[in-house]
């Protein structure tokens, strides 16, 4: 069979088909289906066809002909079993049989070992008509081995930082922190926070509240949850200790709450500081069994006198920012707005 008539042949003719439009215009398919052939090979696919009654390749691109080192014949005639050993013949024939009873495109991932080397592929094949299948050969080997690569690499600084937050542990034994992200809790901040309100009153200066929240977990690591929230955690508190001041003050105070106090920071320092601050974490590499967790924050920043002069005033002004911050979809710093006749 002709390759050019059997991708033709593959082109249902339903109304929005490539057939369809072709005729309206005029065209051949045989004609498209050579351009589609010369689209695919610089691309780094590769095309075949293979006759199911005889097994054997009737059609295959340049490229596979390298790729199985035929330099000077071509693959049509050969079998499965003349190129591939036993195991990577009986994997073949599995989805060429899942192919025809589907009556669909099925892609699937195959492990050769051509030349002494073991490779990898993808491969999407799709029935032509009853007796044959189309296939499009891609090779991932190195893409596969860039994926190993990064994998040990995210091992590796999943148990960095394992051995990291242990030590932290142990040397803040006694200290009165939160043992997860290593911050000060709730009484320190409630206590911080009224004497800044106490300090800014009487020298008459603001100071910035910023209330940060961990955004919802990806979908893919739902299944790790509780351990994927513990690290998340603990990142943000190792991002949180190395970007506050000794003046400052950051804190756990909820569940998945964080508060930090600025001292003597207005709001648009605040909102700039905690801008970087969400880039950095943003950036950061948090692991969990591998898998890259992708640290998001919403925050809302709200500042003493302007937002608010009162303590619950204050920090009902940064919780509705913050629930703004959600509201947009996560991974934002919201400003709570400062009220109509303010005064600082």
């Amino acid at each position: 069979m002709d390759i050019q008539s059997a991708i033709a042949q593959g082109m249902a003719g339903r109304p929005g088909s490539l057939q369809d439009w072709l005729q309206s215009q005029g065209l051949s398919d045989s004609g498209a289906a050579g351009a589609l052939l010369s689209l695919a090979e610089p691309l780094g696919a590769f095309l075949a066809v293979k006759s199911l009654a005889t097994g054997r390749y009737v059609y295959a691109s340049a490229g596979l002909d390298r790729l199985f080192e035929r330099t000077e014949s071509s693959l049509v005639g050969s079998s499965d079993v003349d190129l591939m050993r036993g195991d990577e013949v009986q994997a073949m024939r599995r989805v060429e049989q899942a192919v025809m009873a589907q009556r669909n495109v099925v892609v699937s991932e195959h492990r050769l070992e051509l030349g002494g080397r073991r490779r990898d592929f993808m491969v999407t094949r799709v029935p032509l008509g009853a007796d044959h299948i189309l296939s499009m050969w891609s090779e991932r080997t190195e893409e596969k081995h860039r994926e190993s690569h990064l994998q040990r690499a995210l091992q590796q600084i999943e148990q960095q930082q394992k051995s990291m937050e242990l030590l932290r542990r142990e040397s803040e034994k006694g200290s009165g922190r939160d043992d997860t992200s290593g911050l000060y809790l709730r009484a320190q901040f409630d206590d911080q926070l009224l004497r800044e309100i106490d300090l800014s009153t009487r020298e008459h200066r603001e100071f910035a509240l910023v209330l940060i929240s961990l955004d919802p977990l990806p979908a893919e690591v739902q299944h790790l949850r509780a351990e994927a929230q513990l690290r998340m955690l603990e990142g943000l508190g190792r991002m949180l200790r190395a970007n506050t001041r000794a003046m400052d003050a950051a804190c756990r105070v909820g569940e998945q709450l964080f508060a930090v106090l600025l001292s003597g920071v207005g709001l648009a320092t605040a909102h700039a500081r905690m801008e970087q601050l969400r880039r950095q974490c943003v950036t950061q590499i948090i692991v969990v069994q591998g898998l890259d967790l992708h640290l998001s924050l919403s925050m809302g920043v709200a500042s003493f006198p302007h937002t608010a002069s009162r303590q619950e005033e204050l920090l009902e002004a940064a919780q509705s920012a913050i629930q703004e911050a959600q509201r947009r979809g996560g991974n934002q710093v919201v400003l709570a707005p400062i009220p109509f006749g303010s005064q600082p």
